[in-house]
């Protein structure tokens, strides 16, 4: 098992209400998968040729986050199809859950512009994750 993403919520992540605006989550959710293939594939990943495209995501909001908090999100695997597969997201500060989310991607070969199967190398990191 991997640790949680830690994120810096900026002031310009946040609306009128003072709290994390829904669109910035994606971002958010963005880092946190960045982060969490670097740990799992290694920095040197060749990403043109064994990479991934965003076909989908979900956010469940239950409740804001602000400024001056410290999330921390958390990824595990939802599911390996032949040629995706689906992240799940727990965006928690100081143990509690505040927002869900969950993105699929299809694993990608941008030198001949079309999707493959899911990568063995990406099979054997995902056990890494929580399932």
């Amino acid at each position: 098992m991997l640790k949680p993403v830690k994120i810096q919520v900026r002031f310009a992540d946040c609306d009128m209400m003072g709290h994390v605006n829904n669109a910035v989550y994606l971002s958010y959710f963005e880092q946190a998968r960045l982060f969490y293939f670097e740990q799992l594939v290694g920095k040197e990943w060749d990403y043109q040729k064994q990479g991934t495209l965003l076909v989908k995501n979900e956010v469940v909001y239950l409740k804001p986050v602000f400024l001056h908090d410290s999330p921390e999100i958390s990824i595990h695997l939802i599911e390996i199809g032949e040629k995706s597969f689906t992240f799940g997201y727990k965006v928690s500060v100081n143990g509690e859950i505040r927002t869900t989310g969950a993105s699929k991607l299809v694993c990608f070969d941008f030198r001949t512009n079309s999707s493959v199967k899911v990568f063995p190398e990406f099979i054997e990191a995902f056990n890494k994750l929580d399932q």
